[in-house]
């Protein structure tokens, strides 16, 4: 069998590779370059020294390797989805959209047509039955990424590899020590990687400004201060509001007016909701039967816990009932929908639109 193996650098991927070897395959290692180097203002996320890294994990295994270049298609897609998600007052998750696009997706079809499977360093599993494969959760629930593949196709799905799906990450961080990887002590990247080093607003504000609008207490209708556009804030901060008498946290958005609403207090009832409204529902497993599916489980952002709830699908469209109210239910969003067991991954949603408009 011929296996990519995606590598950045980081302790996760760089463990991947003498996984694979011990299971008997020789991986071919790509490293995906994505961030914008065109761009004056950004740092190059593939910096020097995660290419040096993989370059010697591959060299140390005797793998072939290649550093693939997916910068133009990534800001396609990718870059150009987290724009004008911003610009609608939506919540993107940009880290979803890679790994349906770019990991799973444009990288497939320029170089991963010759490979039966593309193997990366996610905390997930993949599991067979008769009606094909099923996405699975890891060993180790905090470190849990099957969030951000709930959007990957059923076809992507079938292709990946996760080997460290099953270890715990101190056991990820113990094997690179053991084998003296230089990614053993590296620590785990946060962010969104075609920033680099850059602020997410100040990113925000090169590619869509800067308006001034008021920011008001949504029980009272009291105006408490400005803000530099709606699309600076997402439903649930608290962060750079700059109010005092705190904490606020936004509750709601008005993309006409450019308002935003903001309740006080650091448990206010306007910040929870037990409905989450979804634009589509999209399954991993096309041969399962989901029809008469109801109690699950879900996420509605990365986290290790996950909530109870039901799945409704009627006329009034698809929905997500939770057992108890939640906080920061962002429209743009995804929610993720597992099974009660939380050993399998369904799919994912789009949170609908409940933004004041």
């Amino acid at each position: 069998m011929k296996i990519a193996a995606l590598v950045s650098g980081g302790v996760d991927s760089s463990v991947s590779v003498p996984l694979l070897k011990e299971m008997g395959y020789d991986p071919h290692i790509f490293y995906i370059k994505i961030g914008m180097e065109d761009e004056p203002s950004f740092m190059d996320c593939p910096s020097e020294e995660d290419i040096e890294i993989t370059g010697w994990i591959a060299k140390k295994y005797g793998c072939a390797f290649d550093i693939v270049d997916l910068q133009e298609e990534y800001w396609s897609s990718v870059v150009k989805y987290t724009i004008e998600s911003v610009k609608q007052g939506l919540t993107p998750n940009p880290d979803v959209m890679c790994n349906l696009l770019i990991k799973f997706g444009a990288f497939n079809d320029r170089y991963g047509k010759d490979f039966d499977r593309i193997a990366t360093g996610h905390y997930a599993s993949v599991y067979e039955t008769s009606e094909g494969s099923f996405l699975g959760t890891a060993k180790d629930r905090v470190k849990d990424q099957t969030y951000f593949l709930g959007q990957i196709t059923p076809k992507q799905l079938a292709k990946t590899m996760f080997p460290i799906g099953h270890l715990p990450k101190k056991e990820v961080r113990r094997i690179a020590e053991n084998m003296k990887l230089p990614s053993a002590t590296r620590p785990d990247s946060q962010g969104i990687c075609f920033l680099g080093k850059i602020n997410y607003s100040d990113f925000i504000r090169k590619y869509v400004g800067e308006k001034p609008g008021e920011i008001i207490e949504l029980e009272t209708g009291r105006i408490l201060g400005e803000h530099k556009g709606f699309w600076f804030h997402t439903i649930g901060q608290r962060r750079g509001l700059r109010l005092g008498g705190g904490p606020w946290f936004v509750v709601k958005k008005d993309t006409i007016t450019n308002t935003i609403y903001v309740s006080n207090g650091y448990d206010p009832i306007a910040q929870y909701d037990d409905q989450i409204n979804l634009e589509n529902l999209h399954f991993l497993n096309l041969q399962h039967d989901y029809s008469q599916l109801d109690q699950i489980k879900f996420k509605i952002r990365h986290q290790p816990e996950f909530t109870l709830g039901k799945l409704i699908r009627d006329e009034k469209g698809i929905r997500i009932v939770s057992d108890n109210k939640i906080s920061g239910i962002a429209p743009g969003q995804f929610a993720v929908v597992y099974d009660v067991e939380e050993k399998t991954c369904i799919g994912s949603g789009v949170i609908g639109q409940s933004i004041i408009n």
